[in-house]
């Protein structure tokens, strides 16, 4: 097994009024202008039982080559200004940080 980069994973619930495909357009636009983003990947819960998932409807993944890109990530002033309405759409959240240990990899 190896530690292979630094993932960011957030799991939310919007709150009812929130504009959530301009949320996600800001998303994409966020981490498309910002070089220390090496992946992302977001997704929108379909399956999941209601009460496994409580409430939450959003994952949202990112990878960095390490911890030190995603300190740079969360201070870059591009994101620092996206933080605020995306805090502001929100519900409930759950963050995780953490080195990626790869125990299988995708065959792509």
């Amino acid at each position: 097994m190896a530690t292979l980069g630094f993932k960011h994973l957030v799991v939310v619930k919007f709150k009812e009024e929130a504009r959530v495909d301009e949320i996600l357009k800001g998303l994409e636009k966020l981490v498309s202008e910002i070089d220390d983003v090496k992946s992302f990947e977001w997704g929108e819960d379909i399956e999941s039982h209601e009460m496994l998932r409580q409430g939450f409807t959003h994952a949202f993944s990112m990878t960095f080559e390490n911890k030190e890109a995603y300190v740079s990530f969360t201070s870059h002033p591009l994101h620092v200004d996206f933080s605020a309405a995306f805090t502001a759409a929100i519900d409930k959240i759950v963050l995780l940080d953490f080195p990626v240990v790869m125990v299988k990899p995708s065959s792509s």
